[in-house]
Protein backbone atom coordinates (compact mmCIF):
# COMPACT_ATOMS: atom_id res chain seq x y z
CA UNK A 1 0.00 0.00 0.00
CA UNK A 2 1.72 3.16 -0.96
CA UNK A 3 0.61 6.62 0.49
CA UNK A 4 2.86 9.75 0.52
CA UNK A 5 3.73 11.88 3.63
CA UNK A 6 4.25 15.25 4.10
CA UNK A 7 8.09 15.31 2.84
CA UNK A 8 8.59 11.55 3.28
CA UNK A 9 7.65 11.83 7.54
CA UNK A 10 7.35 9.23 9.45
CA UNK A 11 3.25 7.88 9.35
CA UNK A 12 0.76 7.52 11.78
CA UNK A 13 2.57 9.09 14.60
CA UNK A 14 6.06 6.42 14.35
CA UNK A 15 3.35 3.63 15.35
CA UNK A 16 3.70 1.39 12.15
CA UNK A 17 3.46 2.07 8.53
CA UNK A 18 0.11 2.09 6.82
CA UNK A 19 0.97 -1.81 5.60
CA UNK A 20 1.12 -2.98 9.23
CA UNK A 21 -2.02 -0.54 10.48
CA UNK A 22 -3.94 -1.54 7.61
CA UNK A 23 -3.76 -5.08 8.04
CA UNK A 24 -6.76 -6.45 10.06
CA UNK A 25 -6.09 -7.40 13.90
CA UNK A 26 -7.43 -8.57 16.95
CA UNK A 27 -11.29 -7.53 17.95
CA UNK A 28 -11.72 -6.33 21.41
CA UNK A 29 -13.53 -9.44 22.77
CA UNK A 30 -10.40 -11.25 21.83
CA UNK A 31 -8.12 -8.77 23.02
CA UNK A 32 -9.18 -8.22 26.08
CA UNK A 33 -9.60 -12.08 26.61
CA UNK A 34 -5.85 -12.47 25.87
CA UNK A 35 -5.08 -9.33 28.50
CA UNK A 36 -7.26 -10.49 31.14
CA UNK A 37 -5.14 -13.96 31.04
CA UNK A 38 -1.97 -11.63 31.30
CA UNK A 39 -4.03 -9.94 34.25
CA UNK A 40 -4.06 -13.61 36.02
CA UNK A 41 -0.37 -14.34 35.45
CA UNK A 42 0.85 -11.26 36.66
CA UNK A 43 -1.11 -11.54 39.72
CA UNK A 44 0.03 -15.44 40.54
CA UNK A 45 3.66 -14.48 39.62
CA UNK A 46 3.44 -11.25 42.02
CA UNK A 47 1.14 -13.83 45.06
CA UNK A 48 4.34 -17.01 44.13
CA UNK A 49 7.65 -13.90 44.59
CA UNK A 50 5.82 -12.41 47.88
CA UNK A 51 4.98 -16.02 49.21
CA UNK A 52 8.64 -17.34 48.84
CA UNK A 53 10.17 -14.33 50.42
CA UNK A 54 10.17 -14.99 53.70
CA UNK A 55 11.33 -18.79 53.74
CA UNK A 56 13.92 -18.02 51.29
CA UNK A 57 17.41 -18.30 52.79
CA UNK A 58 19.60 -16.69 49.73
CA UNK A 59 19.40 -13.32 50.59
CA UNK A 60 20.41 -12.27 46.35
CA UNK A 61 16.94 -14.56 45.45
CA UNK A 62 15.59 -12.73 48.42
CA UNK A 63 16.52 -9.70 47.20
CA UNK A 64 15.39 -10.51 43.70
CA UNK A 65 12.00 -11.47 44.88
CA UNK A 66 10.95 -8.74 46.38
CA UNK A 67 11.90 -6.63 43.57
CA UNK A 68 10.09 -9.04 41.02
CA UNK A 69 6.64 -9.13 43.07
CA UNK A 70 6.72 -5.11 42.42
CA UNK A 71 7.39 -5.54 39.13
CA UNK A 72 4.40 -7.70 38.14
CA UNK A 73 2.21 -5.78 41.11
CA UNK A 74 2.43 -2.88 38.82
CA UNK A 75 1.55 -4.20 35.79
CA UNK A 76 -1.42 -5.80 37.43
CA UNK A 77 -2.31 -2.47 37.90
CA UNK A 78 -1.68 -1.29 34.19
CA UNK A 79 -3.77 -4.03 33.01
CA UNK A 80 -6.77 -3.49 35.09
CA UNK A 81 -6.37 0.34 33.84
CA UNK A 82 -6.34 -1.19 30.12
CA UNK A 83 -9.07 -3.80 30.72
CA UNK A 84 -11.06 -0.78 31.81
CA UNK A 85 -10.68 1.51 29.10
CA UNK A 86 -12.20 -1.26 26.80
CA UNK A 87 -15.79 -1.62 27.38
CA UNK A 88 -15.10 -3.57 30.30
CA UNK A 89 -17.34 -2.73 33.18
CA UNK A 90 -17.57 -4.81 35.41
CA UNK A 91 -13.83 -5.88 34.68
CA UNK A 92 -14.45 -9.48 35.68
CA UNK A 93 -10.78 -9.82 36.75
CA UNK A 94 -11.02 -12.14 39.61
CA UNK A 95 -12.13 -14.55 36.97
CA UNK A 96 -9.75 -17.93 36.77
CA UNK A 97 -9.61 -18.40 33.03
CA UNK A 98 -8.37 -21.66 32.51
CA UNK A 99 -7.95 -24.30 35.37
CA UNK A 100 -5.24 -25.71 33.44
CA UNK A 101 -3.51 -22.44 33.59
CA UNK A 102 -4.47 -22.16 37.49
CA UNK A 103 -2.99 -25.62 38.37
CA UNK A 104 0.43 -24.27 36.09
CA UNK A 105 0.90 -21.13 38.45
CA UNK A 106 -0.82 -23.55 41.79
CA UNK A 107 2.47 -25.83 41.01
CA UNK A 108 4.70 -22.99 40.70
CA UNK A 109 3.91 -22.03 44.07
CA UNK A 110 4.09 -25.71 45.53
CA UNK A 111 7.49 -26.20 44.07
CA UNK A 112 9.33 -27.93 47.76
CA UNK A 113 12.63 -26.79 46.79
CA UNK A 114 14.77 -23.61 45.14
CA UNK A 115 15.52 -25.63 41.73
CA UNK A 116 12.10 -26.17 41.17
CA UNK A 117 10.95 -23.02 41.72
CA UNK A 118 13.68 -21.30 40.13
CA UNK A 119 12.96 -23.77 36.79
CA UNK A 120 9.43 -22.95 37.13
CA UNK A 121 9.33 -19.36 37.56
CA UNK A 122 11.89 -18.52 35.02
CA UNK A 123 11.60 -21.42 32.22
CA UNK A 124 8.16 -22.14 32.06
CA UNK A 125 5.95 -18.80 33.45
CA UNK A 126 8.03 -15.85 32.52
CA UNK A 127 9.03 -17.10 28.66
CA UNK A 128 5.47 -18.30 28.35
CA UNK A 129 4.58 -15.06 29.47
CA UNK A 130 6.48 -12.89 27.50
CA UNK A 131 5.69 -15.53 24.20
CA UNK A 132 2.27 -14.42 24.83
CA UNK A 133 2.99 -11.11 25.01
CA UNK A 134 5.41 -11.11 21.80
CA UNK A 135 1.97 -13.01 19.97
CA UNK A 136 -0.06 -9.74 20.82
CA UNK A 137 2.54 -7.64 19.26
CA UNK A 138 1.99 -9.72 15.89
CA UNK A 139 -1.84 -10.60 16.45
CA UNK A 140 -2.99 -7.19 16.91
CA UNK A 141 -3.18 -3.63 14.72
CA UNK A 142 -0.84 -1.52 16.34
CA UNK A 143 -2.81 1.55 15.64
CA UNK A 144 -5.93 0.62 16.57
CA UNK A 145 -4.50 -1.15 19.93
CA UNK A 146 -2.08 1.21 20.44
CA UNK A 147 -2.32 1.41 24.35
CA UNK A 148 -2.21 -1.93 24.83
CA UNK A 149 1.10 -2.18 22.35
CA UNK A 150 2.98 0.72 24.67
CA UNK A 151 1.99 -1.26 27.62
CA UNK A 152 3.41 -4.56 26.04
CA UNK A 153 7.06 -3.07 24.94
CA UNK A 154 7.27 -1.67 28.35
CA UNK A 155 6.17 -5.34 30.22
CA UNK A 156 8.38 -7.14 27.74
CA UNK A 157 11.29 -4.76 28.51
CA UNK A 158 10.66 -5.72 32.86
CA UNK A 159 10.15 -9.44 31.87
CA UNK A 160 13.61 -9.56 29.99
CA UNK A 161 15.54 -7.87 33.11
CA UNK A 162 13.82 -10.74 35.36
CA UNK A 163 14.61 -13.11 32.75
CA UNK A 164 18.01 -12.64 33.10
CA UNK A 165 18.60 -12.50 36.49
CA UNK A 166 16.78 -15.79 36.62
CA UNK A 167 18.72 -17.88 33.97
CA UNK A 168 21.98 -16.76 36.18
CA UNK A 169 20.15 -17.61 39.19
CA UNK A 170 19.51 -21.16 37.34
CA UNK A 171 22.79 -22.01 36.11
CA UNK A 172 23.94 -21.31 39.12
CA UNK A 173 21.80 -22.78 41.69
CA UNK A 174 20.07 -25.75 39.54
CA UNK A 175 22.57 -28.97 38.81
CA UNK A 176 22.30 -31.48 36.46
CA UNK A 177 20.74 -34.41 39.42
CA UNK A 178 17.91 -31.30 40.41
CA UNK A 179 17.62 -31.22 36.52
CA UNK A 180 17.29 -34.80 36.20
CA UNK A 181 14.63 -35.36 39.23
CA UNK A 182 12.24 -32.40 38.39
CA UNK A 183 11.75 -34.01 34.49
CA UNK A 184 8.38 -34.84 34.85
CA UNK A 185 7.22 -31.92 36.87
CA UNK A 186 8.64 -29.72 33.97
CA UNK A 187 6.61 -31.97 31.51
CA UNK A 188 3.61 -31.25 33.91
CA UNK A 189 3.74 -27.73 33.36
CA UNK A 190 3.98 -27.80 29.49
CA UNK A 191 1.26 -30.27 29.88
CA UNK A 192 -0.61 -27.26 31.53
CA UNK A 193 0.18 -24.66 29.03
CA UNK A 194 -0.69 -27.15 25.85
CA UNK A 195 -3.92 -27.75 27.64
CA UNK A 196 -4.64 -24.41 28.28
CA UNK A 197 -4.25 -22.68 24.75
CA UNK A 198 -0.69 -21.79 25.84
CA UNK A 199 -1.02 -18.88 28.05
CA UNK A 200 -2.23 -16.21 26.17
CA UNK A 201 -5.33 -18.91 24.94
CA UNK A 202 -4.79 -18.16 21.30
CA UNK A 203 -3.92 -21.58 20.74
CA UNK A 204 -6.47 -24.62 20.10
CA UNK A 205 -6.16 -26.51 23.72
CA UNK A 206 -4.86 -29.71 23.98
CA UNK A 207 -8.07 -32.62 25.46
CA UNK A 208 -5.76 -33.35 28.10
CA UNK A 209 -6.27 -33.63 32.00
CA UNK A 210 -3.43 -32.45 33.99
CA UNK A 211 -3.06 -34.22 37.06
CA UNK A 212 -1.27 -32.32 39.87
CA UNK A 213 1.75 -32.93 41.45
CA UNK A 214 3.23 -30.52 44.28
CA UNK A 215 -0.31 -28.60 44.44
CA UNK A 216 -2.23 -32.02 45.55
CA UNK A 217 -1.91 -30.50 49.06
CA UNK A 218 -2.52 -26.92 49.29
CA UNK A 219 0.55 -24.85 49.86
CA UNK A 220 1.06 -23.64 53.08
CA UNK A 221 2.46 -20.58 53.73
CA UNK A 222 5.74 -20.37 55.72
CA UNK A 223 6.34 -17.27 58.07
CA UNK A 224 9.87 -17.80 59.51
CA UNK A 225 12.25 -16.48 58.12
CA UNK A 226 15.23 -17.68 56.82
CA UNK A 227 19.08 -16.65 55.79
CA UNK A 228 21.92 -18.16 54.78
CA UNK A 229 25.33 -19.13 56.29
CA UNK A 230 26.44 -15.81 55.87
CA UNK A 231 24.30 -14.90 58.18
CA UNK A 232 25.54 -15.81 61.21
CA UNK A 233 24.43 -15.48 64.88
CA UNK A 234 20.70 -14.17 63.52
CA UNK A 235 19.48 -13.55 67.19
CA UNK A 236 22.12 -11.53 68.24
CA UNK A 237 21.14 -7.81 69.52
CA UNK A 238 24.39 -7.23 71.38
CA UNK A 239 25.14 -4.07 69.57
CA UNK A 240 22.44 -1.19 69.56
CA UNK A 241 23.00 1.24 66.49
CA UNK A 242 20.70 3.42 67.32
CA UNK A 243 22.55 4.42 70.94
CA UNK A 244 25.63 4.97 68.58
CA UNK A 245 23.87 6.97 66.12
CA UNK A 246 22.57 9.73 68.92
CA UNK A 247 25.35 9.81 70.80
CA UNK A 248 27.30 13.53 70.26
CA UNK A 249 30.17 12.28 71.47
CA UNK A 250 30.51 9.52 68.88
CA UNK A 251 32.06 10.87 65.61
CA UNK A 252 29.99 11.06 61.96
CA UNK A 253 32.09 9.01 59.72
CA UNK A 254 32.30 6.20 62.07
CA UNK A 255 28.63 6.44 62.65
CA UNK A 256 28.16 5.87 58.80
CA UNK A 257 28.83 2.45 59.30
CA UNK A 258 25.93 2.12 61.68
CA UNK A 259 23.90 4.06 59.24
CA UNK A 260 24.93 0.59 56.62
CA UNK A 261 23.79 -1.75 59.47
CA UNK A 262 20.55 -0.36 59.82
CA UNK A 263 20.16 -0.29 56.18
CA UNK A 264 21.27 -3.81 55.60
CA UNK A 265 19.78 -4.87 58.48
CA UNK A 266 16.04 -3.88 56.44
CA UNK A 267 16.04 -7.06 54.95
CA UNK A 268 13.77 -8.44 57.92
CA UNK A 269 11.27 -5.55 56.50
CA UNK A 270 10.43 -7.38 53.62
CA UNK A 271 10.53 -11.05 55.49
CA UNK A 272 7.50 -9.42 57.21
CA UNK A 273 5.91 -7.55 55.05
CA UNK A 274 5.66 -10.54 52.88
CA UNK A 275 3.90 -12.09 55.76
CA UNK A 276 1.17 -9.35 56.00
CA UNK A 277 0.35 -8.88 52.02
CA UNK A 278 0.54 -13.10 51.80
CA UNK A 279 -2.03 -13.30 54.61
CA UNK A 280 -4.00 -10.23 53.76
CA UNK A 281 -6.81 -11.54 51.13
CA UNK A 282 -8.84 -9.63 49.17
CA UNK A 283 -8.26 -6.73 49.09
CA UNK A 284 -8.04 -4.14 46.24
CA UNK A 285 -5.28 -4.76 43.41
CA UNK A 286 -3.99 -1.23 44.46
CA UNK A 287 -3.27 -2.56 47.90
CA UNK A 288 -0.88 -4.89 46.56
CA UNK A 289 0.80 -2.95 44.44
CA UNK A 290 1.70 0.11 47.42
CA UNK A 291 2.34 -2.92 49.33
CA UNK A 292 4.79 -4.12 47.21
CA UNK A 293 6.09 -1.17 46.38
CA UNK A 294 7.06 -0.61 50.22
CA UNK A 295 8.23 -4.25 50.59
CA UNK A 296 11.24 -3.76 47.36
CA UNK A 297 12.20 -0.28 48.90
CA UNK A 298 12.68 -2.08 52.12
CA UNK A 299 14.92 -4.40 50.00
CA UNK A 300 16.41 -1.90 47.96
CA UNK A 301 17.77 0.27 51.45
CA UNK A 302 18.74 -3.36 52.66
CA UNK A 303 21.29 -3.20 49.22
CA UNK A 304 21.98 -0.22 49.61
CA UNK A 305 23.52 -1.12 53.16
CA UNK A 306 25.60 -3.82 51.14
CA UNK A 307 26.98 -1.25 48.93
CA UNK A 308 28.21 0.86 51.38
CA UNK A 309 30.35 -1.83 53.69
CA UNK A 310 31.49 -3.05 49.92
CA UNK A 311 32.29 0.71 49.29
CA UNK A 312 33.87 1.14 52.99
CA UNK A 313 35.87 -1.73 52.62
CA UNK A 314 34.48 -4.31 54.76
CA UNK A 315 32.67 -7.46 54.94
CA UNK A 316 29.64 -6.99 55.93
CA UNK A 317 29.85 -10.48 57.93
CA UNK A 318 31.63 -8.75 60.56
CA UNK A 319 27.89 -7.62 61.58
CA UNK A 320 25.40 -9.75 63.24
CA UNK A 321 22.13 -8.80 61.09
CA UNK A 322 19.36 -10.03 63.44
CA UNK A 323 16.12 -12.19 62.35
CA UNK A 324 14.25 -11.26 65.79
CA UNK A 325 12.29 -8.47 64.68
CA UNK A 326 10.63 -10.56 61.32
CA UNK A 327 10.90 -13.69 63.21
CA UNK A 328 8.83 -12.55 66.31
CA UNK A 329 6.11 -10.50 64.33
CA UNK A 330 5.52 -13.41 61.75
CA UNK A 331 5.08 -16.07 64.53
CA UNK A 332 3.39 -14.27 67.26
CA UNK A 333 1.38 -11.72 65.89
CA UNK A 334 -1.15 -11.23 63.17
CA UNK A 335 -1.15 -9.56 60.05
CA UNK A 336 -2.92 -6.50 61.15
CA UNK A 337 -0.69 -5.89 64.65
CA UNK A 338 2.12 -7.20 62.28
CA UNK A 339 0.89 -3.57 60.15
CA UNK A 340 0.11 -1.43 63.33
CA UNK A 341 3.73 -2.21 63.93
CA UNK A 342 5.14 -1.12 60.47
CA UNK A 343 2.98 1.74 60.31
CA UNK A 344 3.55 2.85 64.51
CA UNK A 345 6.88 2.73 63.93
CA UNK A 346 7.25 4.58 60.77
CA UNK A 347 5.55 7.68 62.38
CA UNK A 348 8.42 7.52 64.94
CA UNK A 349 11.11 7.88 62.29
CA UNK A 350 9.12 10.96 60.29
CA UNK A 351 10.09 13.22 63.10
CA UNK A 352 13.43 15.82 63.38
CA UNK A 353 15.30 12.59 65.02
CA UNK A 354 14.33 10.52 62.65
CA UNK A 355 14.99 10.01 58.56
CA UNK A 356 16.08 13.65 58.45
CA UNK A 357 18.63 13.15 61.18
CA UNK A 358 20.13 10.25 59.48
CA UNK A 359 20.37 11.96 55.89
CA UNK A 360 22.52 14.89 58.03
CA UNK A 361 24.74 11.84 59.98
CA UNK A 362 25.31 10.86 56.51
CA UNK A 363 26.05 14.41 54.89
CA UNK A 364 28.32 15.28 57.71
CA UNK A 365 30.43 12.41 57.81
CA UNK A 366 32.11 13.27 54.42
CA UNK A 367 31.26 10.16 52.96
CA UNK A 368 28.62 11.91 50.01
CA UNK A 369 27.62 7.79 49.72
CA UNK A 370 25.90 7.59 52.96
CA UNK A 371 24.21 10.86 52.35
CA UNK A 372 23.20 10.29 48.69
CA UNK A 373 21.67 6.97 50.40
CA UNK A 374 20.28 8.64 53.61
CA UNK A 375 18.85 11.17 51.46
CA UNK A 376 16.73 8.52 49.59
CA UNK A 377 15.29 6.11 52.58
CA UNK A 378 14.09 9.17 53.64
CA UNK A 379 12.02 10.10 51.15
CA UNK A 380 11.02 6.35 50.09
CA UNK A 381 10.04 6.20 54.15
CA UNK A 382 7.67 9.09 53.80
CA UNK A 383 6.28 7.53 51.36
CA UNK A 384 5.69 4.42 53.55
CA UNK A 385 4.07 6.62 55.90
CA UNK A 386 1.18 7.53 53.11
CA UNK A 387 0.57 3.90 52.53
CA UNK A 388 0.43 3.45 55.94
CA UNK A 389 -1.81 5.83 56.48
CA UNK A 390 -3.97 4.75 53.04
CA UNK A 391 -4.33 1.52 53.81
CA UNK A 392 -3.76 0.71 57.78
CA UNK A 393 -5.20 4.10 59.18
CA UNK A 394 -8.17 3.75 56.76
CA UNK A 395 -9.15 0.26 58.27
CA UNK A 396 -8.77 1.20 61.91
CA UNK A 397 -10.83 4.17 61.11
CA UNK A 398 -9.22 6.58 63.51
CA UNK A 399 -4.91 7.72 63.85
CA UNK A 400 -5.03 8.30 67.10
CA UNK A 401 -6.82 4.39 67.29
CA UNK A 402 -4.39 3.14 64.84
CA UNK A 403 -0.74 4.65 66.75
CA UNK A 404 -2.56 3.38 69.97
CA UNK A 405 -2.94 -0.12 68.45
CA UNK A 406 0.76 -0.36 67.10
CA UNK A 407 2.16 1.14 70.70
CA UNK A 408 0.49 -2.02 71.93
CA UNK A 409 1.80 -4.46 69.60
CA UNK A 410 5.03 -2.93 69.55
CA UNK A 411 5.20 -3.23 73.53
CA UNK A 412 4.67 -6.99 73.36
CA UNK A 413 7.59 -7.33 71.00
CA UNK A 414 9.72 -5.18 71.63
CA UNK A 415 12.16 -6.24 74.27
CA UNK A 416 13.57 -10.39 74.53
CA UNK A 417 17.17 -9.93 74.77
CA UNK A 418 17.47 -11.51 78.19
CA UNK A 419 14.94 -14.37 76.99
CA UNK A 420 17.10 -15.35 73.27
CA UNK A 421 20.08 -15.88 75.32
CA UNK A 422 18.82 -17.38 78.04
CA UNK A 423 17.40 -20.02 75.27
CA UNK A 424 20.78 -20.34 74.31
CA UNK A 425 19.80 -18.80 71.16
CA UNK A 426 22.49 -16.20 71.24
CA UNK A 427 24.96 -15.05 73.55
CA UNK A 428 25.14 -11.24 72.07
CA UNK A 429 28.68 -10.97 70.94
CA UNK A 430 29.38 -7.65 70.42
CA UNK A 431 30.80 -7.23 66.54
CA UNK A 432 32.01 -3.76 66.54
CA UNK A 433 35.04 -3.37 67.66
CA UNK A 434 36.22 -6.02 64.75
CA UNK A 435 34.13 -3.91 62.12
CA UNK A 436 35.25 -0.67 63.11
CA UNK A 437 38.78 -1.15 63.05
CA UNK A 438 39.09 -3.47 59.54
CA UNK A 439 36.81 -0.21 58.09
CA UNK A 440 39.63 2.12 59.77
CA UNK A 441 42.16 -0.11 58.04
CA UNK A 442 40.47 0.62 54.81
CA UNK A 443 40.26 4.40 55.55
CA UNK A 444 44.17 4.18 56.13
CA UNK A 445 43.27 5.79 60.08
CA UNK A 446 43.94 4.99 63.36
CA UNK A 447 40.27 3.51 65.13
CA UNK A 448 39.13 6.33 67.59
CA UNK A 449 39.67 4.63 71.08
CA UNK A 450 36.37 6.09 72.68
CA UNK A 451 34.54 4.57 69.65
CA UNK A 452 36.72 0.99 69.70
CA UNK A 453 35.06 0.62 73.21
CA UNK A 454 31.20 1.28 72.53
CA UNK A 455 29.55 -1.50 73.82
CA UNK A 456 25.89 -0.37 74.44
CA UNK A 457 23.20 -3.01 73.90
CA UNK A 458 19.50 -3.34 73.56
CA UNK A 459 19.03 -4.37 77.33
CA UNK A 460 21.47 -1.02 78.18
CA UNK A 461 19.24 1.50 76.74
CA UNK A 462 15.53 0.05 75.24
CA UNK A 463 13.66 2.33 77.55
CA UNK A 464 14.85 5.12 75.93
CA UNK A 465 14.71 4.22 72.13
CA UNK A 466 11.27 2.42 71.73
CA UNK A 467 10.56 4.55 68.66
CA UNK A 468 13.98 3.90 66.81
CA UNK A 469 14.84 -0.01 67.84
CA UNK A 470 14.21 -1.59 64.92
CA UNK A 471 15.04 -1.84 60.98
CA UNK A 472 13.90 2.10 60.10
Amino acid sequence: MKHQTYRDLPPLAGLCTFNQAARPGLMIEKCVARLKRYHYAFKRLQEIFTARITAEPIYELKSAFSLHAYLCSEHVMSLRTRVGEMREPPLGLDAIPSEPLQIFFDEIRAAPDNAQLLAGLYERALPALDAALARHLEDTNHLADAPSVRWIRFARLEIADMLAFGSKAVAQLVDNKARVAMTSWLTLLDECLAAAGQLNGAIEPVEKAVTRIHSAKPHVYDGRPQRDERFRDPWNQGVNPEAFLYDPAMPARAKTLMLYYRRIREIDVPEMMASIIAQTPDKPAAYYRDMSRQLWDEARHAMMGEVGFVASGVDWQLARISWNWSYRLNTECTPLERHAVLYFIEQGLMGRTGKRYEMEVGVASGDALAGLFQDYDWADEVLHARIGRDWYVAAMGDPTKAIAYGDDCWSRILNNWRAVRDQGLTQHENWWPALYRAACHSWGIDPDPKVLAYDQTYEDSRADLKHVSTSG
